[in-house]
């Protein structure tokens, strides 16, 4: 792995960003939006909408240019104003061609949409990291990027050129990895997790470690002399920002490494466990089978089907 903990956890979350279309709205309108327990994301090309989440959380205003990322877990509407009747998103006809579709009269509003498809992340490391709503203003430092991305992103869907779902597919990735950023930039609303560790400047360079060897035996003396602490001081603010112990935190991301390789690569299991830090096939089984739930043949059979 690399020494950048944000590339590190897209990889092994084998994050999928997609975007599959949109709406255009005008007049009185609404749309109750699902996330099917994937991270749900609407971005707003042309005018505005009102956002108002299901589960009783305040509503929101959305202008053009901002974005917004759903955890997926609770539905919410998107509405020209408070009080109109939502239609169903499984209800809207759509565009086969573009995937948008139309909402009220006119095209007052342009929104896209999509989502973020975790379902390999079995260890939930991208979700657990992020707050219920993120919410990226067209103020915000990352914005004109991400301005441009969306642009792009409509274009792709709007022409149907040659190449432009995989072109799309790109945008959609780096469009997610551009709100990461924000999230890293304004960390205060960021649940306890290793997101918000990384945002911590003091505590960035022992994940860089953790990450960048995560089959050495690293100790909490290695670990606290490289963000310049105490061994205390550190094992405190590491729990505080990450919510699990350091060396807990090591234990986790080595799981989710082997949780990868065992999904994607053939690696006998002997070779993998020696590469996240174990002596014996046998340390790391257990190890895994405590983590994951299964033992790691069972897991990889799982993942990839029985092995002639």
């Amino acid at each position: 792995m690399s020494a950048d903990p944000l590339s590190d956890a897209l990889a092994v979350a084998d994050a999928r960003s997609v975007f599959s279309g949109g709406f255009t709205a005008g007049g009185a309108w609404a749309i109750r939006l699902y996330g099917r327990d994937r991270l749900k994301v609407n971005a707003v090309l042309r005018g505005g909408c009102l956002l108002v989440r299901e589960d009783g959380g305040e509503q929101l205003r959305l202008s053009e240019g901002d974005v917004v990322v759903s955890d997926g877990r609770q539905p919410y509407v998107l509405c020209s104003e408070a009080g109109v009747e939502p239609l169903s998103s499984r209800e809207v006809t759509v565009d086969a061609v573009t995937g948008m579709a139309q909402l009220g009269e006119g095209e007052d509003v342009v929104c896209l949409s999509g989502h973020i498809d975790l379902s390999r992340d079995s260890g939930e490391l991208l979700r657990r990291a992020l707050p219920e709503l993120i919410h990226v203003g067209a103020d915000a430092a990352e914005a004109p990027v991400l301005r441009w991305l969306t642009g792009r992103l409509a274009d792709e869907v709007r022409t149907q050129r040659a190449g432009g779902e995989f072109a799309a597919d790109q945008l959609a990735q780096l469009m997610f990895v551009q709100v990461l950023r924000v999230c890293l930039a304004e960390s205060e609303g960021l649940p306890s997790g290793w997101l918000r560790a990384l945002a911590d400047e003091r505590l960035a360079p022992a994940l860089c470690l953790m990450h960048g060897d995560p089959g050495h035996p690293w100790q909490l003396e290695e670990l606290a002399r490289a963000a310049a602490m105490s061994r205390t001081t550190f094992a405190v603010r590491f729990k505080e920002a990450a919510g699990v112990p350091p060396l807990t935190y090591l234990l986790d991301w080595r799981m989710s490494l082997a949780a990868r390789a065992l999904r994607q690569e053939s690696v006998p299991v002997a070779t993998l466990a020696r590469s996240v830090g174990y002596t014996s096939e046998s340390a790391f089984s257990n190890a895994f089978k405590r983590a994951v739930g299964v033992a790691p043949r069972r897991y990889r059979e799982a993942a990839t089907g029985p092995r002639g």
